[in-house]
């Protein structure tokens, strides 16, 4: 992570914004050789298609851009967006219509053409700048960490359904921190208390090097790989599909529940559900 300096008031989001590009790129990279056709594949996350992911990242995109260059605009497509989910219509659905038909190849390319531009622009945000967003403001810093971690944990599907291996980098990071810090929030969503003292976290980084969270604690602790925490918070494995190491009931207790994305609870994916078929 690249914390903000609170004395630094001209300190910018240009690391956060490199590693939400670079998280983009290794995504185009395997989606570059596609066919129109091939959007049309239907992943394991929630039957939805590379083309319903793709549309997902690329409506966010442009919902986070808004943040940072028209608010007003934001407003306006947050109510719309909220208005049509409140009227039980899908996100497939909402971002059907926002799109218009613009689906398959064409989607990718306008995702594709969208992204860099956009990541230039927050790396000269400051990253203390508070931005709009469905739930409480938030800082730039946050929203285009965020937008990394969206698009890391929705191209895991994508990489599963193509049968590929992904080799993570260290950018990692930050996905795995905004995971430890919403432990709160796995538990509040669900409607349970949030179980204390917070776990400590010690991962083995894709480079080998060793990050750690919270109050050394022998009892109450979970160990291993930072991809596979990475993957079990954002609910892109189960945690008996892992390697992961846990002791202590507040431990056991999150990774059954782990969430760390906005919105209303949702279920991990079971046992062997979301691995490579």
């Amino acid at each position: 992570m690249n914390p903000v300096n609170p004395n630094d008031k001209h300190a910018v989001c240009q690391k956060e914004a490199h590693d939400f590009k670079a998280e983009c790129d290794a995504v185009a990279a395997i989606l570059d050789p596609c066919l129109d056709a091939d959007f049309s594949t239907i992943t394991r996350f929630k039957q939805w298609t590379i083309n319903d992911i793709i549309g997902h990242l690329h409506l966010w995109n442009i919902a986070a851009n808004q943040t940072l260059t028209d608010p007003k605009g934001f407003q306006t497509f947050i109510t719309e967006m909220m208005s049509a989910l409140m009227t039980g219509k899908s996100h497939r659905e909402t971002q059907n219509t926002y799109f218009d038909g613009l689906k398959n190849r064409a989607l990718y390319e306008a995702w594709k053409a969208y992204y860099p531009a956009m990541a230039e622009r927050f790396s000269k945000a400051g990253a203390d700048m508070r931005v709009k967003w469905a739930g409480p403001d938030m800082s730039a810093q946050s929203c285009i960490i965020a937008r990394q971690m969206e698009h890391w944990a929705h191209a895991q599907a994508i990489f599963d359904v193509l049968g590929l291996e992904r080799t993570d980098t260290d950018r990692l990071k930050n996905v795995a921190h905004i995971g430890v810090t919403t432990y709160s929030w796995s538990f509040k969503v669900n409607g349970l208390q949030p179980i204390l003292p917070k776990p400590y976290i010690r991962l083995t980084a894709p480079s080998g090097a060793v990050w750690e969270w919270n109050t050394v604690q022998a009892d109450n602790r979970i160990e291993g790989s930072a991809t596979e925490f990475c993957q079990v918070v954002t609910q892109c494995r189960n945690i008996a599909d892992t390697t992961l190491k846990t002791k202590g009931k507040a431990a056991k207790s999150w990774m059954k529940i782990a969430q760390c994305f906005a919105g209303g609870p949702e279920i991990p994916p079971a046992k062997g559900m979301r691995r490579k078929g």
